[in-house]
């Protein structure tokens, strides 16, 4: 089901419609432009700190996310669905092995940590970004399916601690989110 999936999903992929274009950037510039948005978010005049509270649990549930990512790489090699002829690759070739997915974890850890600490219009932005971003990773041939499902429960998992973790009103979070 797996394979079935991520071969219809990314059966366009070349076809010079204007979806390759636009999976082509979503999967390039997708996690730097929602990094950006959360960055943007450290002005927000509405509720400041702890928007700002948000934002830095966002950060660190996105980096403990992609640390936990590289754990799992030291035990699970699974190779590029383009190396095993599974998919048409539209995009530069990736070094790594293919799961889970880092692109999911990032843009699904910055989601899960806006909606975790009560930002649901923002969290579901941020949600739609990551959707994009995890199935342009399909689209472009260079995940499975399960590798962005597994690098979205990784981002989730991250947010989940992070929230349990790093709590609102602390010395540390007064300190970090009055800068600037």
């Amino acid at each position: 089901m797996d394979q079935a999936i991520t071969r219809w999903i990314n059966a366009p992929a070349g076809s010079g419609t204007l979806l390759d274009p636009l999976m082509i950037a979503a999967s390039h510039f997708g996690v730097p432009l929602l990094v950006l948005l959360v960055v943007l978010q450290w002005w927000s005049k509405h509720e400041r700190l702890r928007v700002r509270h948000t934002c830095v649990a966002a950060g660190l549930s996105f980096l403990i996310g992609l640390a936990l990512n590289q754990i799992v790489l030291l035990f699970v090699h699974r190779v590029r669905p383009y190396d095993a002829g599974l998919t048409h690759l539209i995009i530069g070739r990736s070094s790594d092995w293919s799961f889970p997915s880092d692109h999911a974890t990032a843009t699904v850890a910055i989601a899960a940590a806006f909606l975790f600490h009560g930002w649901q219009r923002r969290a579901l932005g941020f949600a739609i970004g990551a959707l994009l971003v995890c199935a342009s990773r399909i689209y472009v041939g260079t995940h499975y399916l399960t590798d962005v499902l597994g690098g979205a429960v990784t981002g989730i998992v991250a947010a989940g601690v992070v929230r349990w973790l790093y709590w609102e009103g602390t010395w540390a979070d007064r300190i970090v989110t009055r800068i600037l």
